[in-house]
């Protein structure tokens, strides 16, 4: 259990943030959309300021602070505002922690906030209206795990092997942290391309002389992430320069082809539940393959996409660009180049900023009549894009 001084409550007392004030009020505990720094740190203050009064406080696996207790109401009854599964450990978030979270809200009940970090299904708590120890999340929110795949907003990132952490040239780089990092940081979408170099199958971005890794290299991080994570679904967008049998024998030395999913044409998806359930939580589409297998999806077979070439924010379009506006999946590309259309940091700080790019993805929502299932940045530590898809699967457009 973490040790909390009593001067804690001081430190909370001279805060704004509202994950810690609350947590002087021995009626309550962390909300659904805390992050697990201060959704932590909020319950142990709790424990500590309800010490005298005889509450309960937090167990040592993270179960809810029985306000009640002082009450003389039954054991075992929780407060109205939920139950917190955060881990009150510093591990405990199941090996995901993040090379640049800042642990703050991702959103409240007044709305959104930016600069957060990841959002995990370990941090994740249940909702205000959905209380009771047992509720898992899904994705990190209990409330998405009875919607379906097609329903779902996955924060993404734009050639996501491509990063300077791996070794590839700042010319062609789109992010400064790898796969592994981002998983971590919430990113749940992944766009990765794949070339013939050197006689196998490589991630590399346009030419495998400035940057490259191992395809199979990638695939053990996602394996990885995915058995230290078990209630997470994640998705690839491959564009593919390779066969399809030499993607597949890269999945098989990985010891992902049991975890991936295989999707009927003209069937309803799954549910985030049902893919956790079947543990088939990896959908996998390639812009050129496609099956068989039928878990190697054809992605203009199921998806659609907006344009992706823009050198400034206001060329921002959310017009069809490949694939049919038939298809069930929705993909926004959300990045700006620089005037070289190289990638750009500094442009992605900009566009990735939450009232830039949640205002963005409502227009292609308004375009669409449906909001986009992969918003795809560059730079995924600028800005705010597991904000923002928290703030579409829990608030809508």
């Amino acid at each position: 259990m973490v040790k909390v001084s009593r001067d804690a409550r001081a430190i909370a007392s001279e805060t704004d943030e509202p994950a810690l004030g609350f947590a002087l009020r021995c009626d309550a505990v962390v909300t659904s959309r805390t992050r697990i720094s201060h959704g932590a740190l909020a319950l142990a203050l709790t424990f500590v300021a309800c010490g005298d009064s005889g509450s309960t406080g937090p167990t040592s696996d993270g179960a809810t602070s029985d306000a009640s207790a002082t009450q003389g109401e039954t054991a075992g009854a929780t407060s109205d505002a939920g139950t917190s599964e955060a881990s009150m450990t510093a591990g405990g978030s199941g090996g995901m922690t993040s090379a640049g979270s800042t642990g703050a809200d991702a959103t409240t009940g007044a709305g959104p906030t930016t600069g957060a970090g990841p959002t995990t299904s370990e941090d994740a708590t249940t909702s205000e209206g959905s209380t009771g120890p047992g509720l898992e999340p899904c994705n990190g929110h209990v409330e998405l795990c009875d919607r379906p795949f097609d329903q779902v907003v996955f924060p993404a990132t734009h050639n996501s092997n491509s990063a300077l952490s791996e070794g590839y040239s700042q010319i062609v780089a789109n992010h400064t942290e790898g796969i592994g990092a981002q998983l971590d940081y919430g990113i749940r979408a992944m766009l990765i391309d794949v070339h013939d170099y050197q006689g196998g199958t490589y991630m590399c971005h346009g030419t495998c002389a400035l940057g490259n890794q191992p395809h199979a290299e990638g695939l053990a991080l996602i394996r990885d992430f995915l058995d230290a994570n078990p209630r997470e679904v994640l998705a690839i967008i491959y564009e593919d320069h390779v066969g399809v049998d030499a993607m597949v024998a890269d999945f098989e030395q990985a010891g992902l082809t049991a975890r991936v999913y295989a999707h009927e044409d003209g069937a309803p998806w799954p549910t985030l539940g049902a893919l956790i359930e079947a543990d088939t939580r990896l959908v996998v589409t390639a812009e050129s393959g496609g099956p068989p297998p039928a878990w190697y999806h054809h992605v203009w077979d199921v998806a659609w996409d907006t344009p992706y070439s823009f050198m400034s924010p206001s060329e921002f379009s959310c017009e069809l660009n490949r694939g049919s506006q038939d298809n069930d999946l929705y993909l926004m590309n959300h990045w700006v180049n620089n005037l070289l259309d190289l990638p750009s940091e500094a442009n992605a700080a900009e566009v990735n900023q939450f009232d830039v790019l949640h205002g963005r993805a409502l227009e292609c929502a308004a375009y669409a009549g449906r909001v986009p299932n992969f918003i795809a940045v560059d730079f995924f530590l600028q800005g705010d894009v597991v904000e923002v898809a928290d703030a579409l699967n829990l608030d809508g457009p």
